[in-house]
């Protein structure tokens, strides 16, 4: 089973790194773009039968993945995967 997850900061937090990409995306002539945010993105693959899978993903992003004081994040479960 592979989960997907996805870490983004929060919406109230400042993002100096998205602000940087979106000032490089508008010298390279990308002014159509209003704003950007920069994130992390994980594939983890747990082994078959992983009890309660949906736990211990969130507890791997609150204990390492994310911050949770300036990021969330959110996950899928694809149990077809391998």
């Amino acid at each position: 089973m592979r989960a997907k997850i996805a870490i983004t900061i929060k919406p109230d937090v400042l993002d100096p790194q998205g602000k940087a990409v979106l000032h490089a995306l508008h010298d390279l002539g990308f002014s159509a773009v209003a704003d950007v945010r920069v994130g992390k993105y994980f594939e983890v693959e747990l082994e078959a039968g992983t009890a309660e899978p949906e736990a211990a993903i969130a507890q791997m992003c609150e204990k390492l993945l994310a911050n949770p004081v300036v990021e969330s994040y959110h996950f899928t479960l694809d149990e077809g995967a391998r």
